[in-house]
């Protein structure tokens, strides 16, 4: 019975696969060509219409744009204006006259010339420095040309975007709240600048840039009172170089305020504070750090710049000799506060729930207590030295890490590891930079403290639970908690120029012919069992998004229909599970038709929820394969994480270190689907390199 009706399934499928009269259920399709061509003024430009999923071709050309247009024939032929219009680029518009909802287009700038022009354009400040949520005038000169237009972008974004912050017309700048970073070269994030550009609208080749820093709030010097998610550190942390006359210091973040007794402490990293096991109790803690203490960039590390306002008072040796993962497994550090040195509300700087006049989230405090545990999918927050607030999402937990440290804050000292276990990953290498170390990581959405920040990669930020950092410093006897107010949603995450610090959504990797062939092979071989699943709709092939390096037999199924036990893998190939309605391309398809119902289907998401049971399922096998995994080389963390091959499912998250020779990860360990994060080295304290400064030739660099 079972063999009988499969084969009439695989029968209807087949036939549903041959149809292809009519459009019902298809998604029509326009496309034109060329596009971001220069066509001369009183030129013409022939151009096309490609439409898809019907056999009605027809379309209505238009063009939309600048002041004097041109034309266009109903044959697609493009009739550039007389003069070159403002805005000089214009769009050509086709339009599906069978479904008049879709259309395409393709933009074409108008020039006045075929060759190069003598049009020059200059902006003006040509450097500046714009404090996160503030805001900056550009001016553009143009020359050579009587159309003084331009088109102003942000790191070549046209009008810039969330991140890079946004600029208008009039070349009005609104910097983002984050301060943008960059890879280091050595698998690191730093900080860096952006370029504001103004391409002639006249000569789009011709343009003329500013350079752009953002400068956050929290490494400023902070008069009465600090806030706190500030620049601070050790005020004995610089290094002193007689042979060059050069000084080394370093700086991280003061990240938040606890109470012990009735005594207040500030909270933030070992490494930040007591200087990576080499401070002694009773040292200064400062504010800023003496990275940001001077008043030009080239007087850093001017200890007289600096405000005492805490006293070093008990900290976890990471180099223990039991220092392992079932040992202290934390990164921390409290100093006592000086009376009148902090405020005593605990506020952290742009954590607030309410913005001020000028529209900058005001500072905040979290929610006070204990903290609440992280959960896959959490939206969080961090305000911390260098890349100000950011916001993001917790893309692992349960998560065991091999995290490198080093002696001395840059670097040149004894390296060493400490292995951490039940840690919290947040996605992103924007979500935080080397300064940030000691930043309270908090929900987005009530301002509860969940994790303290210490390290991460080039695409990942680690950090301890809050739940074993209060129990440490509380082991005396007196429990400690967080200083706050009560819960609230951290404004800034909610603004236009909110930080956002990943992409929430994923796109499939392109893999090699030969990569793709071998999936081909094996969906081939057996494609009449994978179609006999009732509710399989097409099975193609793909990138897997789980692991992006390898292949994946892709699975179209029917939205809502029940599920019968589709298998994760097919010969050792991993599948992919795409949910819709009725997909264009049906039955054993290509890998071009692969994409095309992909395009028609809800983008994947970064991380997704599961349900408990699936949760505890996870963790069974965490448990089990855990350890031996973080013994295999080149990989640094093992966590649990949500499948994106399959949504809906727990996956065993496994981070491995971007060039580094491991062993292959099995598409399932103990039933359970894995997931590959590739990444540069996780690293605490000096993670990158900033920019050195002199200061009697001083070279700085903050503790990540």
């Amino acid at each position: 019975m079972k063999r009988a009706c499969s084969l009439l399934l695989l029968a209807v499928v087949l036939i549903l696969a041959g149809c292809k009269n009519g459009t019902a259920g298809r998604v029509i399709s326009v496309s034109v060509s060329p596009s971001g061509v220069n066509v001369v003024v009183g030129a013409t430009q022939q151009m096309t219409a490609t439409v898809m999923e019907t056999f009605s071709t027809a379309v209505t050309w238009s063009v939309v744009g600048g002041s004097a247009n041109g034309t266009i024939s109903s044959s697609g032929l493009y009739t550039a204006p007389a003069t070159v219009p403002t805005p000089a680029q214009v769009t050509i518009i086709a339009t599906s006259q069978r479904d008049p909802t879709k259309s395409g287009s393709a933009t074409v700038t108008i020039t006045m010339t075929a060759g190069p022009t003598n049009i020059t354009v200059a902006v003006s400040p040509l450097v500046a420095s714009v404090a996160n949520y503030g805001t900056q005038q550009f001016t553009a000169t143009v020359a050579g040309t009587a159309n003084m237009g331009v088109t102003w972008q942000v790191n070549g974004t046209a009008g810039g975007s969330q991140t890079l912050g946004f600029i208008s017309a009039s070349g009005f700048y609104v910097a983002p709240g984050n301060v943008p970073t960059a890879s280091d070269g050595k698998g690191g994030s730093v900080t860096t600048t952006l370029s504001v550009t103004a391409v002639s609208q006249a000569d789009p080749a011709a343009s003329g840039l500013s350079t752009v820093t953002i400068v956050p709030g929290n490494q400023n010097p902070q008069t009465g009172p600090i806030e706190l998610g500030t620049s601070g550190g050790n005020g004995n942390d610089s290094i002193s170089n007689p042979t060059n006359h050069t000084i080394t210091c370093c700086g991280g973040t003061l990240g938040s305020l606890v109470t012990r007794g009735g005594t207040q402490y500030i909270l933030s990293n070992n490494h930040v504070l007591a200087r990576t096991d080499s401070a002694a109790i009773g040292d200064p803690i400062v504010q800023p750090g003496l990275i940001d203490a001077g008043l030009t960039a080239n007087s850093k590390c001017d200890k007289t710049q600096a405000t005492t306002v805490a006293n070093l008072t008990e900290f976890v040796n990471l180099q223990a000799e039991d220092q392992n993962a079932s040992s202290s497994n934390i990164d921390a550090a409290i100093a006592q506060v000086v009376t009148g040195f902090v405020d005593p509300s605990g506020n952290i700087l742009y954590l607030g729930g309410v913005t001020d006049s000028n529209g900058v989230p005001v500072p905040g405090a979290p929610n006070a207590g204990s903290g609440v545990a992280a959960t896959l999918g959490m939206p969080v927050a961090k305000s911390g030295r260098s890349t100000g607030l950011t916001c993001a999402t917790v893309l692992a937990v349960n998560t065991d890490t091999s995290v490198q440290y080093n002696t001395m804050c840059d670097g040149s000292g004894t390296s060493f590891t400490v292995d951490y276990d039940n840690q919290v990953d947040v996605a992103g290498g924007g979500f935080s930079a080397e300064g940030d170390s000691g930043s309270l990581i908090v929900t987005q959405n009530n301002a509860d403290p969940v994790a303290l920040l210490y390290g991460g990669s080039d695409t990942d930020t680690v950090a301890n639970p809050v739940a074993p950092v209060l129990s440490f410093f509380g082991s005396g006897g007196n429990p400690v908690t967080f200083v706050g107010g009560t819960g609230h949603a951290v404004i800034g995450c909610t603004l236009p120029t909110g930080p956002q610090s990943a992409a929430r959504t994923l796109q499939p990797a392109s893999l090699a012919a030969e990569t793709m062939q071998k999936a081909l092979d094996r969906r081939d071989a057996q494609a009449a069992a994978l179609l006999a699943y009732p509710e399989v709709q097409a099975v193609g092939v793909g990138a897997s998004f789980d692991n992006p390096a390898e292949p994946a037999i892709v699975f179209f199924v029917t939205r809502g229909q029940p599920r019968t036990n589709l298998p994760a893998q097919v010969d050792g190939i991993r599948t992919v599970i795409v949910e819709g309605d009725l997909f264009a391309r049906r039955g054993a398809i290509s890998v071009a038709d692969t994409a095309i119902n992909e395009q028609a289907s809800a983008p994947r998401q970064l991380v997704y929820s599961v349900t408990v049971a699936e949760l505890e399922r996870a963790k069974v096998v965490h448990a089990a394969h855990a350890k031996a995994l973080m013994q295999q080389p080149g990989v640094q963390g093992v966590g649990i994480t949500s499948s994106v091959d399959s949504p809906g499912e727990a996956a065993l998250m496994i981070f491995v270190i971007r060039g580094v020779t491991h062993a292959p990860i099995p598409p399932l360990i103990d039933g359970l689907r894995t997931r590959v994060r590739e990444s540069s080295r996780f690293r605490a304290g000096y993670r990158g390199v900033e920019p050195q400064r002199a200061c009697r030739m001083p070279v700085k660099r903050a503790a990540r």
